[in-house]
């Protein structure tokens, strides 16, 4: 079972997509890379995490801080 949340371009070719998939009874939140392939279908690639949603908190706090960085 995979719930999309949102994706974004990434460049011309390749997109960012999050979602929470279900994985042996976990569900995890997924960011993965997803291209476009020679038929231009979108497909997901070798790119991107997969955590188990009780990190969430600290993935946010983490991009947080890289956010107060760009600044």
């Amino acid at each position: 079972m995979s719930r999309p949340i949102a994706s974004f371009r990434k460049n011309s070719r390749e997109e960012v997509r999050v979602s929470v998939d279900e994985f042996r009874g976990h569900e995890l939140l997924n960011i993965r890379v997803w291209f476009e392939a020679d038929d231009g279908e979108m497909r997901p690639g070798k790119q991107g995490i997969a955590l188990r949603l009780e990190l969430l908190p600290e993935l946010r706090e983490a991009l947080e801080r890289a956010g107060q960085v760009s600044e």
